[in-house]
């Protein structure tokens, strides 16, 4: 932010007040959504996400300057299911499982696909220019300090998620790359699954799991054995062509 404080405006809205956020976004040309609830989430979370989303696409929609909603949503909308092993490739087609979301209590995995849902069903139906940003477990200096309960969230069932070859991390600088390019190329359409690294060696989580401490601790003298490899099954082919300028 160095050298712009003086054309910075700070807004204070309440996602669960469609006014506030109408008035946040008075006259604007963009907007980059991010709904997090830095609490964690309970089941009690995902109704509120969902309202959250809702307001702020409606208010966009009732904002003439608004050229595109960047909506920034999470991997995890896509990829938890019953069968998900089965499947040889996960891309932006998919989308995870309520009622498995529910029956495994993945309160953050279902905020983010039923908030993701109502966001593109709203933005359809009112003609807005959306596109959303699923991105993995974001990492980045002292971004999992900053929001611990977030980053754990995103990784409950992180074991099945790396056993079943979806575990992906990506750095929070090249999400904001993204989110901005997503704005600026015109031809951006529809959902980016937005990673840089995939989880799925042993050697690989365990620098992940060192990554995050104290958040995750690894056993007293674990040693890392270095056999274990699991498929991947994330693509993310759309994300290249967005990021080399040929994004649909």
């Amino acid at each position: 932010m160095e050298g712009i404080e003086e054309k910075l405006v700070v807004s204070t809205a309440d996602v669960l007040d469609y006014h506030s956020i109408l008035e946040a976004v008075k006259d604007c040309c963009a907007l980059f959504c991010c709904l997090d609830s830095q609490d964690g989430y309970e089941d009690k979370m995902v109704d509120l996400e969902v309202r959250g989303a809702i307001n702020v696409v409606e208010a966009c929609a009732q904002t003439e300057s608004m050229e595109k909603i960047v909506f920034n949503s999470s991997l995890t909308a896509a990829i938890w299911r019953e069968n998900i092993c089965s499947q040889k490739d996960v891309d932006e087609r998919s989308w995870s499982d309520q009622e498995f979301c529910r029956k495994k209590k993945l309160w953050y995995a279902l905020a983010k696909t039923l908030s993701e849902q109502a966001a593109w069903a709203l933005a359809m139906d009112r003609t807005l220019n959306m596109v959303s940003i699923n991105a993995g477990l974001v990492l980045g200096p002292a971004v999992a300090k900053k929001n611990p309960l977030v980053t754990m969230s995103y990784l409950q069932g992180a074991a099945q998620m790396y056993e079943n070859g979806v575990l992906a991390i990506v750095d929070v600088n090249f999400v904001a790359d993204v989110n901005v390019r997503a704005f600026e190329d015109r031809s951006s359409c529809g959902r980016y699954f937005c990673f840089d690294q995939m989880v799925n060696t042993e050697q690989e989580a365990v620098k992940l799991a060192e990554s995050l401490s104290p958040l995750i601790s690894l056993p007293p003298r674990y040693e890392c054995q270095g056999s274990e490899v699991y498929a991947e099954r994330l693509r993310n082919k759309k994300l290249n062509k967005l990021v080399e300028g040929t994004a649909c």
